[in-house]
């Protein structure tokens, strides 16, 4: 079992920063890929970024490359995910998930765990 816990969600203006945490306890993270997936309201849950249990494979939407960066941290059993240049349209609640795989997924339903979610609002 692993447990994720999210934090860092927010309210911040358009174009601004927001970093979001998701802190792993339980069984070995480094053993788990892990992704962020988000979910607007109305909308279904979408993939966002994905990271190897190593850090050194990455993954990302169309829709964020290049505003966003995926990253972990083993030793502190955490994964995080920087979000400049925040729009409107990324307005959503951000979940993180872990993977028992080497190589992260970007189908959410391939992951093992979820974390209970975190909400980023983007104001005009």
């Amino acid at each position: 079992q692993v447990q994720l816990a999210e934090s860092g969600g927010g309210l911040v203006h358009a174009g601004g920063p927001l970093r979001l945490s998701c802190a792993a306890s339980g069984r070995a993270f480094s053993n788990y890929a892990m992704g962020w997936f988000r979910q607007a309201p109305g909308k279904e849950r979408e993939f966002v970024a994905s990271i190897s249990r190593s850090g050194g494979i990455t993954y990302y939407a169309d829709s964020v490359k290049g505003r966003f960066t995926i990253s972990r941290d083993n030793a502190k059993s955490a994964a995080y995910l920087q979000m400049n240049n925040l729009k409107p349209e990324d307005t959503a609640v951000y979940y993180c998930a872990a993977q028992r795989t080497t190589v992260p997924s970007t189908t959410s339903g391939l992951y093992d765990y979820w974390g209970q979610g975190t909400q980023v609002t983007v104001s005009s």
